[in-house]
């Protein structure tokens, strides 16, 4: 059976296709303003925002990755990063649905199957939503018919709930890593709504069950083996997109708060160049992950990583640093349930543990020492 035939029909009608890289930004920013409106009722309620992210999908903004040969913008990296932290400083959930999404387009873009990626790339501009998980050790790939037989729970992974597609991780029975490229609405495929942190309380997190799930040979696809391959750098520049709009919702609430900013002109200040300086940390990596991209060389695909985990590392600690400072300068009313501003620095905080610093630091690390010995 081929790849085309055994796709499901399309559950909502065809996404509007944006053309120009303004036209990405503008949607982008009309969309911040109206997720703005409830988010806070969404966290605090969990309420998740399935309209907001179909909304999304129809406007045309979750297929801007697509490359140009597949009838896509295939937007710039360091732009996309910036609508990312638009719309994650609107809604940090939302945003960090966005980015897992863009990740796995990245990692399409690099598989060898021309005929998976023209399937999915059409589905992702026609409004489709993916996400990524793994499947542990202990679960099940077998070889039946033409394809595997799948069987075991998946890790919990962002962005599953509200997903169309999903690449999954696994081992295949001759010992390789691949790529299963699954439809969440898959007989045999169960979703387990199992996320209880205390941040990002509406981001999709859940755990995938596979019951004996046929999974057809030509939707498997080998691995990615380079430890700097554009979809780890463009995973990591989204994290650092994902904080920045984590910090510049707390920065905007501390601006609101504060009662006598006169007297806090260094302090404030200090937070803005701080989100300053992360801003165009952001946009240098996203422009040396494009160089890798057209040219992926091991020096550029390796440059990229650096720079883009370095961004991701200190984005990062720039979203926690002034979601501590909305309560240390602003104080009086931001302990208040009702204004729920902590949810700043619960989204900041959810978001750092899942970065893996200790391997980022040691591969940067790494990385200068090569280009001192070069």
């Amino acid at each position: 059976m081929g790849t085309v035939s055994q796709l499901h029909d399309n559950v909502r009608p065809p996404a509007h296709r944006i053309e120009t890289e303004e036209e990405a930004v503008s949607t982008a920013r009309e969309l911040a303003v109206a997720f703005r409106r409830q988010a806070s009722e969404r966290d605090i309620n969990r309420l998740m925002p399935s309209a907001e992210l179909d909304t999304l999908s129809q406007s045309g903004l979750t297929g801007i990755t697509v490359p140009a040969e597949y009838q896509g913008l295939d937007i710039s990296n360091a732009l996309l990063a910036e609508i990312v932290a638009i719309i994650t400083e609107s809604d940090a959930s939302i945003g960090n649905v966005l980015a897992a999404h863009f990740r796995v387009l990245e990692g399409l873009r690099n598989q060898s199957s021309e005929e998976l990626k023209t399937d999915l790339f059409t589905r992702a501009l026609d409004g489709d939503r993916f996400a990524a998980t793994r499947f542990a050790d202990q679960a099940s790939l077998v070889t039946e018919g033409s394809g595997f037989r799948l069987t075991g729970r998946s890790e919990q992974a962002a962005a599953i709930l509200f997903s169309d597609w999903i690449a999954a991780a696994a081992i295949d029975p001759g010992g390789r890593r691949v790529t299963l490229h699954l439809q969440r609405d898959s007989d045999e495929l169960q979703t387990v709504d199992d996320w209880d942190a205390f941040g990002l309380r509406t981001n999709g997190t859940a755990t995938l069950i596979a019951g004996k799930l046929h999974v057809n040979a030509d939707t498997v696809t080998t691995a990615l083996s380079s430890d700097h391959a554009t979809e780890k750098s463009l995973g990591l520049l989204l994290q650092a997109a994902v904080g920045l709009g984590i910090a510049r919702a707390a920065f905007a609430d501390l601006l609101m708060m504060v009662k006598d900013p006169a007297a806090l002109f260094d302090k404030i200040g200090w937070r803005a160049v701080s989100i300053e300086t992360a801003t165009g940390a952001l946009e240098q990596a996203g422009r040396k992950l494009d160089i890798a991209q057209v040219s992926p060389a091991e020096a550029a695909l390796a440059e990229a990583y650096f720079s883009t985990a370095s961004v991701c590392l200190s984005a990062t600690d720039v979203a926690l640093a002034t979601a501590n400072a909305l309560f240390e300068l602003a104080r009086g009313a931001t302990g208040s349930i009702a204004l729920n501003l902590d949810r700043h620095w619960r989204n900041a905080r959810i978001h750092d543990m899942t970065i893996e610093r200790e391997p980022l630091l040691k591969a940067a690390g790494a990385h200068i020492l090569r280009i001192r010995e070069s």
